[in-house]
C-alpha cells in the first residue's frame, strides 16, 4: 500500500507564511510527477502547483511569485512553501502523486487533505 500524509496546515494572518509538506509512504519503486490541489467551500477542486520527477514545476496563475513546489526525492516528499498568503487562499490543500510500485506502472494517489485557513 502506498499513502500520503500532509502536514503542515493551520491558522495564519494574510501576508503570512506556511510551509505544507506530504510524504509518501510504503512499497514505492519511483514517484512522477507530484502536486498540490486545493477545494474552497463552495468551489471545485483546482490545481495549485505541480512538479515533475527532475523538478520543473507549474504553477496556477493565482499562486506564482507567492508559492514554490519543491521535492525531495530521496525521502519521497513533496513540499509547497506558501507566501504572501491571502483571504481567498483559504481551501483544503490536497497532496497527488503519481506512484509506481513497479517499473513503469504509475497509478495516482491522493492524501486525505490539509486545511489552511488564512484571516484578513
Amino acid at each position: 500500500q502506498v499513502q500520503l500524509v500532509e502536514s503542515g496546515g493551520g491558522l495564519v494572518q494574510a501576508g503570512g507564511s506556511l510551509r505544507l509538506s506530504c510524504a509518501a509512504s510504503g512499497s514505492i519503486f519511483s514517484i512522477n510527477d507530484m502536486g498540490w490541489y486545493r477545494q474552497a467551500p463552495g468551489k471545485q477542486r483546482e490545481l495549485v502547483a505541480t512538479i515533475t520527477s527532475v523538478g520543473s514545476p507549474n504553477y496556477a496563475d493565482s499562486v506564482k511569485g507567492r508559492f514554490t513546489i519543491s521535492r525531495d526525492n530521496a525521502k519521497n516528499t513533496v513540499y509547497l512553501q506558501m507566501n504572501s498568503l491571502k483571504p481567498e487562499d483559504t481551501a483544503v490543500y490536497y497532496c497527488n502523486a503519481a506512484v509506481a510500485i513497479v517499473a513503469f506502472r504509475y497509478f495516482e494517489v491522493w492524501g486525505q487533505g490539509t486545511l489552511v485557513t488564512v484571516s484578513s
